[in-house]
């Protein structure tokens, strides 16, 4: 394995978050951080409990979830697609360096960012509400794969898009509803037994779930289901990566 190679592009990537810290760190945790004081202090002090659990309390896994899911996309997407606009990837390309080792350089640093960001909110919301974790361990685990399967997803994103506004479309349209529909801000068995039900096709709903689990041992679904949802989502991920290196489809036309 070309550890050289791997280092370097990780190294690069971790740089230009640091370099672009304001938007890469300090936008993020300012925008969750009004969500933490309108919807947990403002509206949450309002609010009956949800399963038991303060309603500022209750929407802390899914803020979490809500910006992990989007910056892992975002870091993993322009990572790739910026060496394709300006033309160097063709020199990755054609360097001694195998599929797998330019994969684990640049999903590494989009996953790596993702959960330092995750981390950084983790301690920002305790400034607003009190929370506890039941099960921590699990809580980087799930904080850790979701990174990382949304980092892969990041990345075939990036190598699909073709302009900037194909970059940012898909989050957009699609994973931010998705993540606001999917339990960030309530639990999935206050809705009327139709839509929970329709509820439950929002792949969102079983990442948000996990993690709320492992923060206070509550969950919409069976914690066991959203890790193996999880694990699918992830495995779908590396099947197509591995088909986008094989064939060379939006890499080499």
């Amino acid at each position: 394995m070309n550890t050289f190679a791997i280092r370097a592009i990780y190294r690069f990537e971790m740089a230009r978050t640091f370099r672009t810290i304001v938007q890469s760190i300090a936008a993020p945790v300012i925008t969750t951080s009004l969500y933490f004081i309108v919807f947990g202090a403002a509206i949450g002090s309002r609010m009956k409990a949800v399963d038991g659990i303060g309603y500022g309390a209750f929407i802390v896994p899914g803020l979490i979830m809500l910006s992990i899911l989007t910056e892992s996309i975002s870091n993993g997407s322009f990572g790739i697609y910026m060496p394709k606009w300006s033309g160097t990837i063709y020199e990755m390309l054609s360097a001694p360096v195998s599929a797998g080792e330019i994969l684990l350089g640049y999903v590494g640093a989009a996953a790596s960012k993702a959960v330092m960001l995750g981390l950084i909110i983790l301690a920002t919301a305790r400034l607003f509400v009190p929370f506890g974790i039941v099960h921590p361990l699990w809580a980087v685990a799930f904080l850790v794969l979701t990174s990382v399967t949304f980092s892969l997803f990041g990345f075939i994103l990036g190598i699909w898009a073709d302009s900037f506004e194909k970059l940012s479309i898909v989050p957009l349209m699609v994973v931010t509803p998705l993540t606001f529909l999917g339990g960030s801000f309530y639990s999935i068995n206050m809705l009327p037994a139709f839509w929970s039900k329709v509820a439950l096709f929002n792949p969102v709903v079983y990442l948000v779930s996990g993690f709320r689990w492992s923060f206070y041992g509550v969950s919409d679904v069976g914690v066991a289901i959203s890790l193996s949802m999880t694990l699918v989502f992830m495995l779908i991920c590396l099947t197509a990566v591995w088909w986008i290196f094989r064939t060379g489809w939006r890499l080499k036309t």
